[in-house]
C-alpha cells in the first residue's frame, strides 16, 4: 500500500495496510462501471480454498503436504482498496493463474467467522497480506504487493523456490555468512511492512536494513540499492546523528544517481513513490540546497512515472501523490495547503481522468478512494467530496467512501457533517470485523466532536458490545484492537469521572459478554480489560 494514498481510512483513524501491485496493461477487463462482486474468493480462475477456521486451514496444509506443494495464503477484506487493487491487477493475470497451479492457494476473508483468530495464528493484521509456506507448513516469506505485476511474478517464483525461510536467511546475513544472489533478493523484497515485527522489531529495523545494504555485494547493485531505500524509509523521515553525516552524504549521492537513471528508478518505483517525502527528510535538512536538489530530482522522476502507461493507474496516482507531499514538505501545516496552480491543475485532471476511464469495479474501489484522498491532501475538499459522492452508488463498499467524506468534513471543521457521514458509514458497514472497526471509528468521532452527547455515545458503544457478543472471535486481532480503541477512548472521555455512571452501565453489559467466554480462552482476558483503567495506557494499532 502506498503510505500516502492507499491507507485504510476509517473515521479519521489511519490503519496500516499493505501493498498494491501494478497493473498489467491488459488486466482491467469489465464492460461497465459496476460495483465489484463481494465474493468470498479473491478472483475467478484460481482454485482458491476459502478458509475461515483452523480446521479448514489445517486441511489446506494437509493437501499441500500430500501434493508436495507450497501454500500461498492471502488475507484480505472486501472493502480494502489495496485488496481490490490486487484483485484487479494481479489475481486475474493469466500468468499468475497459471503459476497458481504450482501451489495451494488459500484465501482468508477478514470478515469470515473465524478469520480474526486465524489472524492471530498467522500474525497478520494489515490487509492485504500475502504469505508463502513450505509444503511442511513453515513460513518462507511475505510477499510485497506494491511492485509491478511482472516483478511480482518473478518474486513469487523466487519465494516458491526458496530453500530456507527468510528468517534463517536474515540470521546468516547478519552473521556475515555468504548468501546467494536469490537470497539477497529475498531479503530486499521481503514485505517488511507486513512482518508485524516477527523477524526484526520496529525500532532496530532501519539499522538492520542499513547493515544489510552495506553487506550486500557490490555486483548486486539493484538489490543493495533497494535495501538502502528500505533502510532510509524505515527511518520515517528522521535524520541520523551528525556523526553519520558522511554515510548520509554517500546515501544522498546514491539516491540522486538513482533518480537520474530512468530505468533504475522504474525498477525501484514502489519504494520511491511510496516514500518520497520520508526519503527527502531522511537525507536532507529543511530549506537547504541539498533538500532543494533532492526534491527537484524526485519531481522529475515522479513526473515521468506518473506518465508511464506501463504502470497501473494506482501507481501513477501514487507518483502524483508523492509530488503533492513533496510540495508541502517545508511549508507550514495548514487546513488548506497553498500549492502551485500547475500542480493543482494536474491533481484535478488526474482525478477526473481515472474517474472517467476506470471500468473495473475492483480497480474503482482502489483508485477512486485514493484520488479523493489526493484531492483532499491538495486542499481541494469540494472536488474530493464531489468525486466521493458521485461514486457512492458505484462502490461495493460505499461505507469506505463515507468515512472519507467524514474526514473531509472534519478538515473543514464541520462537526455535524463529519458525524453524519461517520454514522452513515457505520450503518452501512458489512461484515463482523468491519462493523466493529467502523463502529470504533464512529465512537472515536463522537467522543472527539460531541463529547457531551453521553446518551448517543453510550448507545453506540452498547450496540458494539452487543455485536461483539454475537461473534465467536470478536476479541482477536483487528476486532480486538477496534474494541480496545473504544475502551481507550472511553477512559479518556471519563477523565475526572465525568461519565462514571455511563461507564458503570457499559461495564455491566461487558461483564455479561466476557462471562460467556470460556475461562481458558485468551479472548476473556482481552474482553475483561477493555474498560479497566490499565487499558487506557496501552497503545493499540
Amino acid at each position: 500500500m502506498s503510505r500516502g494514498v492507499l491507507s485504510l481510512l476509517a473515521g479519521g483513524v489511519l490503519l496500516a495496510a499493505c501493498s498494491k501491485p501494478a497493473e498489467h496493461p491488459t488486466a482491467v477487463a469489465t464492460a461497465a462501471s459496476t460495483p465489484a462482486p463481494a465474493a468470498s474468493a479473491p478472483a475467478a480462475g484460481i482454485g482458491w480454498i476459502a478458509a475461515a477456521s483452523d480446521a479448514e486451514v489445517d486441511a489446506a496444509f494437509a493437501l499441500a503436504r500430500a501434493q508436495n506443494k507450497p501454500v500461498f495464503l492471502y488475507w484480505g477484506a472486501t472493502w480494502c482498496p489495496p485488496c481490490n487493487q490486487v484483485r484487479a491487477t494481479l489475481f486475474n493475470r493469466q500468468d499468475f493463474i497459471e503459476r497458481s497451479r504450482a501451489f495451494v492457494p488459500v484465501s482468508i476473508d477478514g470478515d469470515s467467522p473465524g478469520a480474526q483468530k486465524l489472524g492471530t495464528r498467522f500474525k497478520v493484521r494489515g490487509y492485504p497480506t500475502m504469505l508463502l509456506f513450505s509444503a511442511s507448513g513453515v513460513e518462507l516469506t511475505r510477499l510485497p504487493g506494491e511492485v509491478d505485476a511482472a516483478q511480482y511474478t518473478e518474486l513469487l517464483m523466487l519465494g516458491l523456490s526458496a530453500q530456507r525461510p527468510v528468517k534463517a536467511v536474515l540470521a546468516d546475513a547478519l552473521a556475515g555468512a555468504a548468501l546467494t544472489p536469490n537470497e539477497w533478493r529475498l531479503l530486499a523484497f521481503y514485505s517488511w511492512e507486513t512482518d508485524e515485527q516477527q523477524i526484526v522489531p520496529k525500532e532496530p529495523l532501519a539499522a538492520v536494513l542499513q547493515q544489510l545494504a552495506a553487506a550486500c555485494p557490490a555486483e548486486q547493485h539493484e538489490t543493495a540499492t533497494r535495501l538502502l531505500l528500505k533502510a532510509l524509509a524505515a527511518r520515517e523521515g528522521k535524520a541520523r546523528p551528525k556523526t553519520d553525516a558522511a554515510a548520509d552524504a554517500t546515501a544522498l549521492a546514491r539516491v540522486l544517481a538513482l533518480l537520474a537513471d530512468a530505468g533504475a528508478a522504474r525498477a525501484q518505483m514502489d519504494v520511491l513513490t511510496n516514500n518520497a517525502a520520508d526519503l527527502a527528510r531522511a537525507l536532507s535538512a529543511a530549506k537547504t540546497p541539498q533538500r532543494a536538489r533532492l526534491v527537484e530530482a524526485f519531481n522529475t522522476t515522479l513526473t515521468a512515472l506518473e506518465a508511464d502507461t506501463t504502470l497501473s493507474r494506482a501507481d501513477r496516482l501514487t507518483a502524483l501523490f508523492a509530488r503533492v507531499e513533496l510540495a508541502k514538505l517545508d511549508r507550514p501545516k495548514a487546513a488548506k495547503p497553498v500549492l502551485p496552480d500547475a500542480l493543482l491543475a494536474e491533481v484535478r485532471a488526474h482525478a477526473a481522468r481515472v474517474d472517467r476511464e476506470i471500468t473495473d469495479g475492483y480497480e474503482r474501489q482502489a483508485v477512486i478512494t485514493a484520488a479523493a484522498d489526493l484531492l483532499a491532501q491538495a486542499g481541494l475538499l469540494d472536488e474530493s467530496d464531489a468525486l466521493l459522492r458521485a461514486n457512492l452508488a458505484k462502490s461495493h463498499s460505499p461505507y469506505y467512501l463515507m468515512s472519507e467524506l467524514s474526514a473531509n468534513a472534519r478538515r473543514r471543521g464541520d462537526k455535524s457533517e463529519a458525524l453524519r457521514w461517520s454514522q452513515q458509514a457505520f450503518d452501512r458497514a458489512e461484515g463482523p470485523a468491519t462493523r466493529l472497526q467502523w463502529g470504533a471509528s464512529y465512537v472515536n468521532a463522537l467522543v472527539e466532536l460531541a463529547p457531551r452527547d453521553e446518551p448517543r455515545i453510550e448507545r453506540v458503544v452498547q450496540q458494539l458490545f452487543a455485536e461483539a457478543a454475537a461473534q465467536p472471535n470478536a476479541f482477536y486481532e483487528r476486532s480486538a484492537r477496534s474494541l480496545q480503541r473504544v475502551g481507550t477512548k472511553l477512559q479518556a472521555w471519563n477523565q475526572g469521572r465525568a461519565h462514571a455512571a455511563a461507564l458503570r452501565r457499559l461495564q455491566v453489559q461487558l461483564d455479561a459478554v466476557c462471562a460467556k467466554l470460556p475461562a481458558d480462552d485468551v479472548q476473556r482476558g482481552v474482553c475483561g480489560g477493555l474498560l479497566k483503567p490499565a487499558a487506557a495506557s496501552k497503545k493499540t494499532a
